[in-house]
């Protein structure tokens, strides 16, 4: 019962999520608001794990047999709340053992596919920006909300290598 109640609601996830016709997953407020129903609630790590991974969709293709992540960060909430968003935007989980989580002092992540690899370092201005804000849940989801609208490049330092 259990397995049957856990794979219906991985389906409802995915399949609510806008694809396009190649198999990309898209920005969208309905694809953030899968992953708050996901998660829990909506804050600033979920929302950067959800672009990071999305990036990662882009550049290296979307396939969550053969891509990898690793993400280094502290390993407890708020912050290990970003591998929740890179693990709905890209498919990698810790169940298929392709995503990984290792403390750390900042936040990155490395994603491999076949021989092409992708790094996003969260630009430093941006953890000050969050241990800044007070408190408040609102003014967490109110960055967010603004991260998610935000271009890619403001956000994380990015570092794209071919192996080949």
């Amino acid at each position: 019962m259990k397995n049957s109640i856990f794979i219906m609601v991985l389906a409802f996830l995915f399949l609510g999520m806008s694809v396009r016709s190649e198999g990309r997953i898209e920005q969208s407020k309905e694809f953030l608001q899968r992953a708050v129903e996901f998660h829990g609630h909506l804050g600033p790590n979920l929302d950067l794990g959800l672009r990071a991974g999305l990036y990662a969709n882009q550049v290296l293709g979307r396939d969550p047999m053969k891509t990898e992540a690793f993400i280094q960060t502290k390993t407890t909430p708020p912050e290990s709340c970003f591998a929740d968003g890179v693990q709905l935007s890209t498919g990698c989980t810790f169940g298929k053992r392709n995503i990984a989580l290792q403390q750390g002092e900042g936040l990155l992540v490395a994603f491999k596919k076949n021989s092409q690899e992708l790094a996003l370092k969260l630009k430093k201005e941006k953890i000050e920006e969050m241990n800044s804000l007070p408190s408040d849940e609102k003014a967490w989801e109110d960055l967010a909300e603004d991260l998610y609208q935000r271009k890619i490049e403001k956000i994380f330092q990015i570092d794209k290598k071919n192996k080949e």
